[in-house]
């Protein structure tokens, strides 16, 4: 047999170079343990794939939001809601609030918008299952200015907004005529 070394009897002189039988069969060992680490990984794949399938409709989800939804609604509030309450605001302390409201909530609105344009091809990416590099502190600040901006604005310009343009009920039906509002893309549900 070719390749085959009997181990020597004690009649038998040693074979000056004899085979090491666990090197080859270290060589099966190890290549077992490749198959079952890849299989581990390959068992997580319908998780994986669940979990880029959802990063996907988030994203289109999220593109739409801001095309749609929040560049709309700030144009909305900046063209007509805003002008609306300044025009029927008191003169005097309660206009200067206003203005000072209305000056802070169009800041942020530029401060949300820019920061969704530096995140916006990381998303684009995503929403079509290519590889991005979407920084996850860039997006948990646009969520936390959002948030906040939101939550500014329903506590203190909104109730102020109510009560100016309330005064005169011409000015609310005037402003409910002129906005064009916007549903919310599918997928997106008021909180």
């Amino acid at each position: 047999m070719t390749g085959h070394h009997p181990i020597p009897t004690q009649s038998e002189p040693a074979d000056e170079n004899p085979v090491d039988l666990d090197v080859p069969l270290a060589g099966f060992s190890q290549c077992h343990v490749g198959i079952l680490s890849q299989l581990q990984a390959f068992e997580q794949l319908p998780v994986l794939q669940a979990a880029a399938a959802q990063a996907c409709t988030v994203a289109h989800h999220t593109l739409d939001l801001f095309k749609f939804s929040v560049v709309g609604h700030h144009a909305d509030e900046e063209n007509e809601l805003f002008p609306a309450v300044l025009r029927s605001a008191t003169p005097g302390p309660e206009a200067q609030r206003v203005q000072s409201l209305v000056e802070r909530l169009t800041a942020e609105h530029r401060m949300i918008e820019s920061c969704w344009k530096k995140l916006a091809p990381a998303v684009k990416a995503a929403a079509q299952s290519l590889p991005g590099d979407l920084d996850p502190a860039a997006v948990h600040d646009l969520v936390q200015r959002y948030t906040a901006h939101a939550l500014f604005e329903e506590q203190e310009f909104l109730p102020l907004a109510q009560t100016i343009l309330a005064r005169n009920g011409n000015h609310l039906d005037k402003l409910a005529q002129s906005l064009n509002l916007r549903p919310a893309p599918h997928g997106v549900r008021p909180v």
